[in-house]
């Protein structure tokens, strides 16, 4: 790696490269850093390094080596780490490795809900809804409330929060005759709506309705509602965001011809920062910065 800086850089350094490599999907490069920072610069690897490591193999979905380095590192992995392979897990939907994590997670933070919540999507993501039933009695014989899921965004020098299918907004009905609009265009331009996310056993036409009206969805709507047209809209969410609203805020995207950044607070390579996710404008990915 050739740094015109002329500065060497450390440990800290490279937990910022490689969680950028993870968020832009950069596996080659971020393999590449990771064994750089041993190899060329003669720092001995952190837990952190593993945890951005393991982030950006799960979310492209090369478990097999992500289990092997976590079998083989020569540190403990930590709770970031764990966090980082449990949060790939429902976007390839591997339910072996999500329990691993999850078990994991339960010894280290037993109190968490947010282990529950997302080991829970994933097994509804497959249709395993025993399982989730299980998952929630757990939670209850222990006295873990569910987190309720949130967005929130800022106009007219305002927070404005909503919850899944809220309609106590005052433009509630703006907000969900332009979701509707955009759901119509979206449809004709390809998407189809994942309800595996959804965590109940309810008929299709239901599951695409429920699915249609989480937070960010609402909070992204009323961002191109009270926005200023060439201003990028900015949601931030206290939980993980499921696959399909990855993939609507992408259309949508590309049909209000906005950028769109929704930060998700639970990213699991550090405890201060979130996921940034920017809808790029005329191109149906994303990226992560």
């Amino acid at each position: 790696m050739f740094l015109r800086s002329g500065f060497r850089p450390d440990h800290v350094t490279f937990v910022g490269v490689l969680s950028a490599c993870a968020h832009a999907g950069l596996v080659d490069k971020g393999l590449e850093v990771f064994h750089s920072i041993k190899d060329e610069y003669g720092i001995e690897h952190t837990a952190d390094h593993y945890a951005c490591v393991i982030d950006l193999l799960s979310r492209s979905g090369q478990f097999e080596l992500a289990e092997q380095m976590i079998k083989k590192m020569s540190v403990k992995p930590n709770k970031f780490l764990w966090a980082s392979l449990l949060g790939g897990c429902p976007i390839h939907k591997n339910i072996r490795l999500a329990r691993w994590a999850a078990e994991a997670l339960f010894e280290i933070e037993p109190e968490n809900p947010a282990t529950y919540d997302t080991l829970a999507n994933i097994y509804a993501s497959v249709g395993l809804f025993d399982e989730v039933e299980n998952v929630r009695q757990i939670m209850g014989s222990k006295g873990i409330a569910k987190i309720p899921a949130s967005s929130w965004i800022e106009a007219g020098k305002r927070v404005h929060v909503f919850l899944v299918g809220d309609k106590s907004h005052p433009q509630a009905e703006e907000i969900y005759a332009l979701l509707k609009k955009l759901y119509v265009k979206m449809r004709e331009e390809g998407y189809v709506a994942d309800t595996g996310f959804v965590l109940h056993d309810v008929e299709d036409e239901q599951k695409e309705q429920d699915i249609g009206y989480h937070s960010e969805r609402l909070a992204v709507a009323f961002g191109i509602i009270a926005t200023p047209g060439d201003a990028p809209i900015k949601v931030f969410k206290n939980l993980r965001i499921c696959g399909d609203c990855h993939t609507t805020i992408k259309f949508i995207s590309r049909i209000v011809q906005r950028e769109i950044i929704v930060r998700d607070s639970t990213d699991s390579t550090t405890s201060s920062t979130g996921v940034v996710l920017a809808g790029i404008i005329g191109d149906l990915s994303l990226v992560y910065v």
